[in-house]
């Protein structure tokens, strides 16, 4: 699949992309709509995953950037910053691992939908 683009290159020159449709068990119509570039060996479960992967860093990272103060640090040196980004991660891998604790990823219903293994 070829995206237009109003770029002035021969579209024929662009890389070519797959859209990814995410369409739940239940819902009318498509929920959600990826464009990516990822490889064409690559399976639809592996695509599927990379792109949920995707999803999951994004949202730790805003999370790290809200709750934790990633984005707060003024300083000037990398060892001022090397030291903001390590407590940071280490405030999250504190999170991370209390929410585990209390929510364990065991306690998930069995009858969810599971996008990966609708896509194998």
């Amino acid at each position: 699949m070829k995206v237009a683009n109003e770029d002035g290159i021969d579209p024929a020159k662009h890389e070519a992309v797959w859209l990814m449709i995410e369409w739940p068990e239940g819902e009318s119509n498509p929920t959600k709509f990826t464009l990516t570039s990822l490889r064409r060996r690559m399976s639809k479960k592996q695509i599927v995953r990379t792109v949920k992967e995707r999803w999951r860093t994004e949202y730790a990272y805003e999370e790290l950037k809200g709750e934790l103060g990633l984005d707060h640090f003024e300083g000037r040196s990398f060892s001022g910053w090397h030291h903001h980004i390590s407590v940071v991660l280490s405030c999250y891998a504190f999170v991370v691992a209390e929410r585990s604790q209390h929510f364990p990823p065991s306690a998930r219903r069995q009858e969810d939908y599971d996008a990966l293994d609708c896509a194998a």
